[in-house]
Protein backbone atom coordinates (compact mmCIF):
# COMPACT_ATOMS: atom_id res chain seq x y z
CA UNK A 1 0.00 0.00 0.00
CA UNK A 2 1.28 3.45 -0.93
CA UNK A 3 1.09 5.91 1.95
CA UNK A 4 2.78 8.75 0.03
CA UNK A 5 1.27 11.81 -1.56
CA UNK A 6 -0.23 11.59 -5.02
CA UNK A 7 1.43 13.07 -8.08
CA UNK A 8 -1.14 15.88 -8.06
CA UNK A 9 -0.40 16.69 -4.42
CA UNK A 10 3.34 16.78 -5.04
CA UNK A 11 2.73 19.08 -8.02
CA UNK A 12 0.65 21.33 -5.75
CA UNK A 13 3.52 21.37 -3.25
CA UNK A 14 6.07 22.34 -5.88
CA UNK A 15 3.87 25.15 -7.19
CA UNK A 16 3.29 26.53 -3.70
CA UNK A 17 7.01 26.32 -2.95
CA UNK A 18 7.88 28.07 -6.21
CA UNK A 19 5.48 30.95 -5.52
CA UNK A 20 6.73 31.46 -1.97
CA UNK A 21 10.41 31.32 -2.91
CA UNK A 22 9.92 33.85 -5.68
CA UNK A 23 7.52 36.22 -3.96
CA UNK A 24 7.71 35.88 -0.18
CA UNK A 25 11.24 34.99 0.99
CA UNK A 26 12.05 35.57 4.64
CA UNK A 27 13.33 39.07 3.90
CA UNK A 28 9.88 39.97 2.56
CA UNK A 29 8.17 38.14 5.43
CA UNK A 30 10.00 40.41 7.87
CA UNK A 31 8.83 43.52 6.03
CA UNK A 32 5.21 42.37 5.83
CA UNK A 33 5.07 41.25 9.46
CA UNK A 34 6.35 44.65 10.58
CA UNK A 35 3.42 46.51 8.96
CA UNK A 36 0.36 47.48 11.01
CA UNK A 37 -1.86 45.03 9.11
CA UNK A 38 0.59 42.17 9.52
CA UNK A 39 -0.09 40.79 6.04
CA UNK A 40 0.04 41.92 2.43
CA UNK A 41 -3.22 42.51 0.58
CA UNK A 42 -1.38 41.96 -2.70
CA UNK A 43 -0.07 38.58 -1.55
CA UNK A 44 -3.56 37.72 -0.28
CA UNK A 45 -5.04 38.53 -3.68
CA UNK A 46 -2.42 36.41 -5.42
CA UNK A 47 -2.88 33.33 -3.28
CA UNK A 48 -6.63 33.65 -3.77
CA UNK A 49 -6.08 33.60 -7.53
CA UNK A 50 -3.88 30.52 -7.09
CA UNK A 51 -6.78 28.77 -5.38
CA UNK A 52 -5.29 28.36 -1.91
CA UNK A 53 -8.17 30.11 -0.13
CA UNK A 54 -10.82 27.90 -1.69
CA UNK A 55 -8.92 24.64 -1.51
CA UNK A 56 -11.39 22.88 0.81
CA UNK A 57 -14.49 24.80 -0.33
CA UNK A 58 -16.86 22.84 -2.63
CA UNK A 59 -16.66 23.56 -6.34
CA UNK A 60 -20.32 24.58 -6.31
CA UNK A 61 -19.33 27.57 -4.16
CA UNK A 62 -16.20 28.62 -6.03
CA UNK A 63 -13.62 26.36 -4.41
CA UNK A 64 -11.52 23.39 -5.49
CA UNK A 65 -13.39 20.79 -3.44
CA UNK A 66 -10.23 19.15 -2.08
CA UNK A 67 -9.58 17.72 1.37
CA UNK A 68 -7.50 18.22 4.49
CA UNK A 69 -4.60 16.16 3.20
CA UNK A 70 -4.30 18.54 0.26
CA UNK A 71 -4.53 21.50 2.63
CA UNK A 72 -1.72 20.01 4.74
CA UNK A 73 0.50 20.08 1.65
CA UNK A 74 -0.07 23.82 1.30
CA UNK A 75 0.29 24.52 5.02
CA UNK A 76 3.61 22.71 5.27
CA UNK A 77 5.03 25.09 2.70
CA UNK A 78 3.45 28.25 4.10
CA UNK A 79 4.82 27.22 7.50
CA UNK A 80 8.26 26.70 6.01
CA UNK A 81 8.20 30.31 4.82
CA UNK A 82 6.47 31.65 7.97
CA UNK A 83 3.97 33.23 5.57
CA UNK A 84 2.04 36.02 7.35
CA UNK A 85 -1.55 35.73 6.11
CA UNK A 86 -4.98 34.86 7.60
CA UNK A 87 -4.99 31.67 5.49
CA UNK A 88 -5.66 29.28 8.38
CA UNK A 89 -8.23 31.55 10.03
CA UNK A 90 -10.23 32.17 6.88
CA UNK A 91 -10.19 28.53 5.80
CA UNK A 92 -11.42 27.40 9.21
CA UNK A 93 -14.28 29.91 9.05
CA UNK A 94 -15.16 28.54 5.62
CA UNK A 95 -15.00 25.02 7.00
CA UNK A 96 -17.51 25.94 9.72
CA UNK A 97 -19.89 27.05 6.98
CA UNK A 98 -19.27 23.90 4.95
CA UNK A 99 -20.01 21.67 7.93
CA UNK A 100 -22.85 23.54 9.60
CA UNK A 101 -24.12 26.37 7.41
CA UNK A 102 -27.42 26.53 5.60
CA UNK A 103 -27.52 26.62 1.83
CA UNK A 104 -28.30 30.34 1.95
CA UNK A 105 -25.39 31.02 4.32
CA UNK A 106 -23.01 29.02 2.16
CA UNK A 107 -24.16 30.77 -0.99
CA UNK A 108 -23.69 34.16 0.63
CA UNK A 109 -20.26 33.68 2.24
CA UNK A 110 -18.30 30.81 0.69
CA UNK A 111 -17.63 32.36 -2.75
CA UNK A 112 -16.34 35.54 -1.09
CA UNK A 113 -14.10 33.53 1.24
CA UNK A 114 -12.75 31.54 -1.73
CA UNK A 115 -12.08 34.74 -3.68
CA UNK A 116 -10.41 36.42 -0.71
CA UNK A 117 -12.75 39.42 -0.84
CA UNK A 118 -13.94 38.38 2.62
CA UNK A 119 -11.61 37.24 5.40
CA UNK A 120 -13.08 35.00 8.05
CA UNK A 121 -11.95 33.74 11.45
CA UNK A 122 -13.18 31.76 14.44
CA UNK A 123 -14.02 33.46 17.74
CA UNK A 124 -14.15 30.61 20.27
CA UNK A 125 -12.08 31.37 23.36
CA UNK A 126 -12.98 33.40 26.43
CA UNK A 127 -11.34 34.09 29.79
CA UNK A 128 -11.30 30.41 30.75
CA UNK A 129 -9.09 29.65 27.72
CA UNK A 130 -10.85 26.29 27.51
CA UNK A 131 -11.17 24.66 24.12
CA UNK A 132 -14.28 22.65 24.91
CA UNK A 133 -17.89 23.64 25.49
CA UNK A 134 -17.31 24.24 29.21
CA UNK A 135 -15.29 27.34 28.34
CA UNK A 136 -18.17 29.13 26.59
CA UNK A 137 -19.97 31.58 28.87
CA UNK A 138 -21.14 34.14 26.31
CA UNK A 139 -24.94 33.93 26.25
CA UNK A 140 -27.50 35.23 23.80
CA UNK A 141 -30.23 37.51 25.07
CA UNK A 142 -33.54 37.03 23.29
CA UNK A 143 -34.70 40.22 21.58
CA UNK A 144 -37.86 40.43 19.45
CA UNK A 145 -37.32 37.07 17.81
CA UNK A 146 -33.61 37.69 17.29
CA UNK A 147 -30.68 37.48 19.69
CA UNK A 148 -28.28 39.96 21.25
CA UNK A 149 -24.66 39.17 22.08
CA UNK A 150 -22.88 41.14 24.78
CA UNK A 151 -19.35 40.19 25.84
CA UNK A 152 -15.97 39.46 24.32
CA UNK A 153 -13.93 36.74 22.68
CA UNK A 154 -10.19 36.53 23.30
CA UNK A 155 -7.20 35.18 21.38
CA UNK A 156 -9.06 35.57 18.08
CA UNK A 157 -6.65 34.83 15.25
CA UNK A 158 -6.35 37.69 12.72
CA UNK A 159 -9.08 39.64 14.52
CA UNK A 160 -8.11 43.01 13.03
CA UNK A 161 -8.05 41.64 9.48
CA UNK A 162 -11.29 39.66 9.59
CA UNK A 163 -14.57 40.71 7.99
CA UNK A 164 -16.55 37.71 9.23
CA UNK A 165 -16.47 36.10 12.68
CA UNK A 166 -17.84 32.67 13.51
CA UNK A 167 -18.75 33.24 17.16
CA UNK A 168 -19.56 30.49 19.66
CA UNK A 169 -22.14 31.25 22.35
CA UNK A 170 -24.85 29.65 24.46
CA UNK A 171 -28.57 29.77 23.80
CA UNK A 172 -30.74 30.23 26.87
CA UNK A 173 -30.88 32.24 30.06
CA UNK A 174 -28.55 29.97 32.01
CA UNK A 175 -28.94 26.77 34.02
CA UNK A 176 -27.21 25.49 37.11
CA UNK A 177 -25.29 22.82 35.24
CA UNK A 178 -24.40 25.18 32.36
CA UNK A 179 -25.93 22.77 29.87
CA UNK A 180 -27.51 25.33 27.56
CA UNK A 181 -26.87 24.33 23.96
CA UNK A 182 -23.82 25.71 22.16
CA UNK A 183 -24.53 27.68 19.00
CA UNK A 184 -22.54 29.61 16.41
CA UNK A 185 -23.38 33.00 14.93
CA UNK A 186 -22.07 34.67 11.80
CA UNK A 187 -21.11 38.20 12.82
CA UNK A 188 -19.90 40.82 10.34
CA UNK A 189 -17.32 43.42 11.26
CA UNK A 190 -19.58 46.22 10.03
CA UNK A 191 -22.43 45.35 12.41
CA UNK A 192 -23.26 47.82 15.15
CA UNK A 193 -21.54 47.01 18.43
CA UNK A 194 -18.70 44.99 16.89
CA UNK A 195 -15.11 45.97 17.64
CA UNK A 196 -11.99 43.99 16.81
CA UNK A 197 -8.32 44.73 17.22
CA UNK A 198 -5.06 42.84 17.48
CA UNK A 199 -3.11 42.80 20.71
CA UNK A 200 0.70 42.61 21.08
CA UNK A 201 2.03 39.08 20.64
CA UNK A 202 5.29 37.18 20.47
CA UNK A 203 5.07 36.33 16.76
CA UNK A 204 4.47 39.23 14.37
CA UNK A 205 3.68 36.78 11.54
CA UNK A 206 0.70 35.44 13.49
CA UNK A 207 -1.68 38.04 14.90
CA UNK A 208 -4.10 37.44 17.79
CA UNK A 209 -6.72 39.87 19.00
CA UNK A 210 -9.92 40.62 20.86
CA UNK A 211 -13.48 40.70 19.55
CA UNK A 212 -15.86 42.97 21.45
CA UNK A 213 -19.62 42.40 21.21
CA UNK A 214 -21.59 45.31 22.66
CA UNK A 215 -25.26 44.49 22.12
CA UNK A 216 -24.73 42.93 18.69
CA UNK A 217 -28.03 41.85 17.12
CA UNK A 218 -27.99 38.41 15.51
CA UNK A 219 -30.94 37.18 13.46
CA UNK A 220 -31.93 33.54 13.32
CA UNK A 221 -30.74 33.51 9.70
CA UNK A 222 -27.21 34.22 10.95
CA UNK A 223 -27.05 31.22 13.29
CA UNK A 224 -25.48 28.08 11.87
CA UNK A 225 -28.21 25.42 11.86
CA UNK A 226 -25.68 22.62 12.31
CA UNK A 227 -23.91 24.21 15.27
CA UNK A 228 -23.40 22.61 18.67
CA UNK A 229 -20.74 21.04 20.83
CA UNK A 230 -19.95 18.56 18.04
CA UNK A 231 -19.13 21.42 15.65
CA UNK A 232 -16.91 23.01 18.28
CA UNK A 233 -14.94 19.77 18.57
CA UNK A 234 -14.59 19.50 14.78
CA UNK A 235 -13.32 23.07 14.51
CA UNK A 236 -10.80 22.58 17.31
CA UNK A 237 -9.64 19.38 15.62
CA UNK A 238 -9.29 21.13 12.26
CA UNK A 239 -7.46 24.08 13.80
CA UNK A 240 -5.08 21.88 15.78
CA UNK A 241 -4.28 19.83 12.69
CA UNK A 242 -3.72 22.99 10.63
CA UNK A 243 -1.24 24.67 12.99
CA UNK A 244 0.55 21.32 13.42
CA UNK A 245 0.88 21.04 9.64
CA UNK A 246 2.41 24.52 9.50
CA UNK A 247 4.77 23.44 12.29
CA UNK A 248 6.14 20.66 10.08
CA UNK A 249 7.40 23.10 7.48
CA UNK A 250 8.61 25.65 10.03
CA UNK A 251 10.49 22.99 12.02
CA UNK A 252 12.10 21.61 8.86
CA UNK A 253 13.17 25.12 7.87
CA UNK A 254 14.66 25.70 11.33
CA UNK A 255 16.56 22.41 11.07
CA UNK A 256 17.85 23.24 7.58
CA UNK A 257 18.99 26.69 8.74
CA UNK A 258 20.79 25.24 11.75
CA UNK A 259 22.38 22.36 9.86
CA UNK A 260 23.65 24.79 7.24
CA UNK A 261 25.15 26.97 9.93
CA UNK A 262 26.79 23.92 11.56
CA UNK A 263 28.57 23.15 8.29
CA UNK A 264 29.76 26.72 7.72
CA UNK A 265 30.73 27.74 11.27
CA UNK A 266 34.20 26.57 12.28
CA UNK A 267 35.71 26.26 15.74
CA UNK A 268 39.12 24.82 16.62
CA UNK A 269 39.76 24.43 12.92
CA UNK A 270 36.72 22.23 12.29
CA UNK A 271 33.06 22.79 11.34
CA UNK A 272 31.01 22.71 14.53
CA UNK A 273 28.78 20.12 12.89
CA UNK A 274 31.52 17.54 13.43
CA UNK A 275 31.19 17.77 17.22
CA UNK A 276 28.85 15.40 19.03
CA UNK A 277 27.36 18.24 21.04
CA UNK A 278 25.99 19.62 17.76
CA UNK A 279 25.38 16.45 15.76
CA UNK A 280 23.21 14.79 18.38
CA UNK A 281 20.73 17.68 18.83
CA UNK A 282 20.42 17.97 15.04
CA UNK A 283 19.66 14.26 14.78
CA UNK A 284 17.08 14.52 17.55
CA UNK A 285 15.44 17.44 15.78
CA UNK A 286 15.14 15.35 12.63
CA UNK A 287 13.64 12.37 14.47
CA UNK A 288 11.10 14.59 16.23
CA UNK A 289 10.02 16.19 12.96
CA UNK A 290 9.58 12.87 11.19
CA UNK A 291 7.62 11.52 14.15
CA UNK A 292 5.05 14.27 14.46
CA UNK A 293 4.89 14.62 10.67
CA UNK A 294 3.52 11.08 10.44
CA UNK A 295 0.99 11.81 13.19
CA UNK A 296 -0.20 14.97 11.40
CA UNK A 297 -0.62 13.14 8.09
CA UNK A 298 -2.71 10.45 9.74
CA UNK A 299 -4.80 13.05 11.57
CA UNK A 300 -5.49 14.86 8.28
CA UNK A 301 -6.57 11.59 6.68
CA UNK A 302 -8.90 10.89 9.61
CA UNK A 303 -10.48 14.33 9.24
CA UNK A 304 -11.01 13.73 5.52
CA UNK A 305 -12.62 10.37 6.19
CA UNK A 306 -14.60 11.57 9.23
CA UNK A 307 -12.98 8.64 11.02
CA UNK A 308 -14.17 7.68 14.47
CA UNK A 309 -10.62 8.21 15.79
CA UNK A 310 -10.19 11.68 14.24
CA UNK A 311 -10.12 13.58 17.55
CA UNK A 312 -7.73 11.06 19.08
CA UNK A 313 -5.42 11.26 16.07
CA UNK A 314 -5.46 15.06 16.11
CA UNK A 315 -4.64 15.22 19.81
CA UNK A 316 -1.73 12.81 19.43
CA UNK A 317 -0.31 14.95 16.62
CA UNK A 318 -0.87 18.31 18.31
CA UNK A 319 0.53 17.18 21.68
CA UNK A 320 3.73 15.84 20.13
CA UNK A 321 4.11 18.75 17.72
CA UNK A 322 3.61 21.36 20.47
CA UNK A 323 6.42 19.93 22.57
CA UNK A 324 8.77 18.95 19.75
CA UNK A 325 8.56 22.22 17.81
CA UNK A 326 9.25 24.22 20.97
CA UNK A 327 12.39 22.14 21.61
CA UNK A 328 13.47 22.51 18.00
CA UNK A 329 13.05 26.27 18.16
CA UNK A 330 15.16 26.50 21.30
CA UNK A 331 17.85 24.18 19.93
CA UNK A 332 18.01 26.13 16.66
CA UNK A 333 18.72 29.35 18.55
CA UNK A 334 21.17 27.77 20.98
CA UNK A 335 23.16 25.94 18.31
CA UNK A 336 23.71 29.25 16.55
CA UNK A 337 25.33 30.64 19.69
CA UNK A 338 25.03 34.35 20.40
CA UNK A 339 23.98 35.23 16.85
CA UNK A 340 20.86 33.11 17.17
CA UNK A 341 19.37 35.53 19.70
CA UNK A 342 19.79 38.60 17.49
CA UNK A 343 16.89 40.27 15.71
CA UNK A 344 18.81 40.30 12.44
CA UNK A 345 19.22 36.52 12.28
CA UNK A 346 16.33 34.26 11.26
CA UNK A 347 16.64 31.54 13.92
CA UNK A 348 14.62 33.57 16.44
CA UNK A 349 11.71 33.81 13.99
CA UNK A 350 11.18 30.05 14.16
CA UNK A 351 11.40 30.01 17.94
CA UNK A 352 8.69 32.68 18.10
CA UNK A 353 6.48 30.66 15.75
CA UNK A 354 6.98 27.61 17.99
CA UNK A 355 5.97 29.64 21.05
CA UNK A 356 2.88 30.92 19.22
CA UNK A 357 1.89 27.48 17.99
CA UNK A 358 2.20 25.71 21.33
CA UNK A 359 -1.07 26.93 22.96
CA UNK A 360 -3.13 27.35 19.78
CA UNK A 361 -6.14 25.01 19.76
CA UNK A 362 -4.90 23.37 22.94
CA UNK A 363 -1.40 22.95 24.35
CA UNK A 364 0.38 19.64 24.88
CA UNK A 365 -1.11 19.08 28.35
CA UNK A 366 -4.66 19.69 27.12
CA UNK A 367 -4.24 17.23 24.24
CA UNK A 368 -2.46 14.58 26.32
CA UNK A 369 -5.39 14.69 28.75
CA UNK A 370 -7.75 14.40 25.81
CA UNK A 371 -5.84 11.40 24.47
CA UNK A 372 -6.18 9.71 27.86
CA UNK A 373 -9.88 10.53 28.07
CA UNK A 374 -10.64 9.35 24.54
CA UNK A 375 -8.57 6.24 25.19
CA UNK A 376 -10.77 5.37 28.12
CA UNK A 377 -8.34 6.23 30.93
Amino acid sequence: MNFGFTEEQELLRSEVRKYLDENVPLEEVRKIADTPAGFSRETWKQIAELGWLGLTIPESHGGAGLGFVDWVVVLEETGRSLLPTPLVSSTLAAQALCWAGSEAQQKRWLPALAEGTTIGTLALLEQSDSHDASGISLRAESAAGDFTLRGEKLFVADAAAADLFVVSFRLGAGTEDGSDPVAFALVSRDQSGVSAQDVPGIDLTKRLGRLGLDGVRVSREDILPGGGAALLQRLVDAGAAAVSAEAIGAAEAALALTAGYAVERTQFGRPIGTFQGVKHPLAEMYVDIESFKSLVYYAAWCLDEDHVDASLAVSRAKAYASEAFARIGLDAVQLHGGIGYTWEYDAQLFLKRAKWMRPMFGDADWHYERVARLGGL
